[in-house]
């Protein structure tokens, strides 16, 4: 197993939990068991991998509530969003996962029935219940994603949407918490948004999260960065391993990474970073 897989494999199990991505006593071969779906498939990943893609082989287990056709229907869709992802030489497979994963309905209707521990869940749903009541639902947000860093297994990783309120932002993030147990249980969701609203009217927010002063940090690379009608939020799996003040540096790397994903600033080859550590 080459060291880019190796990461690989450690930043999905970290994200959504151990056993997620396994190596087969077949050479290449792992078990995905995605998550939020009873199915688990068959990949095979070459020898150069990320030079070239993996090969999705099959249903390993359609699990034992799946509905007829779902299996297949799971591959198909892993198959034709990984063609459309994939780009030689990047990793590509949480990307491909979180997509599957937004255009397939959960099998678990119930997204807050979580552990107990689920703090997250608890702290938004409480703050702005009557948010969520009050504003219509618009779906899936339009979530770009940056790739994901690992650092002394704490993992981390950023999402970016455009925003043209902070109501909407709130939605956003609220949907995010909602629809995402593994986002939901992560040790910190930082989130910034700047929005310009009529008349000259602005609106800059941030929220640490727990990780004091990271909010704060990333509101101002978006100042730099003249960003607006615009939210982000980094999410932190803490591996265990205190960071210092590198973990600021990896936030904003992330955060970054989502906006330049998102088209909306030029990225500088010279400086660009490569997404696992």
């Amino acid at each position: 197993m080459n060291e880019d897989l190796h990461n690989e494999v450690e930043a999905i199990n970290s994200i959504y939990g151990e056993g997620s991505l396994t190596a087969t006593e077949e050479d290449g071969i792992f078990i995905l068991r995605l998550p939020q779906h009873d199915s688990s498939l068959r990949l095979r990943f070459p020898e150069d991998y990320p030079s070239a893609p993996p090969a999705i082989l099959g249903t390993q287990s359609s699990g034992e509530h799946t509905r007829k056709g779902e299996a297949a229907h799971v591959v198909n869709a892993f198959r034709s969003v990984l063609g459309r992802l994939f780009q030689p030489g990047e990793v590509c497979l949480f990307d491909v996962i979180e997509e599957v994963n937004n255009g397939i309905p959960d099998e678990d209707p119930s997204p807050l029935e979580d552990d107990e521990h689920d703090h997250h869940s608890v702290k938004y749903a409480i703050n702005d219940s009557a948010l969520a009541n009050a504003l219509p639902d618009v779906g899936q947000p339009p979530w770009t994603i940056s790739d994901v860093v690992i650092e002394l297994k704490s993992v981390f990783v950023a999402r970016s949407a455009p925003v043209s309120s902070p109501d909407q932002a709130k939605q956003y993030l609220q949907h995010l918490l909602d629809s995402d147990k593994k986002v939901r249980s992560a040790t910190h969701n930082i989130t910034a948004w700047r929005i310009q609203g009529e008349n000259g009217v602005t609106f800059q927010d941030c929220d640490d999260d727990g990780e004091t002063a990271a909010g704060g940090r990333v509101l101002h690379l978006m100042q730099l960065m003249d960003l607006w009608n615009v939210m982000v939020v980094v999410t932190r799996w803490y591996g265990g391993h205190q960071l210092g003040p590198k973990r600021f540096s990896i936030i904003n790397t992330v955060a970054r990474d989502a906006f330049v994903k998102a088209g909306m600033v030029k990225e500088d080859s010279s400086t660009r970073k490569k997404g696992k550590r």
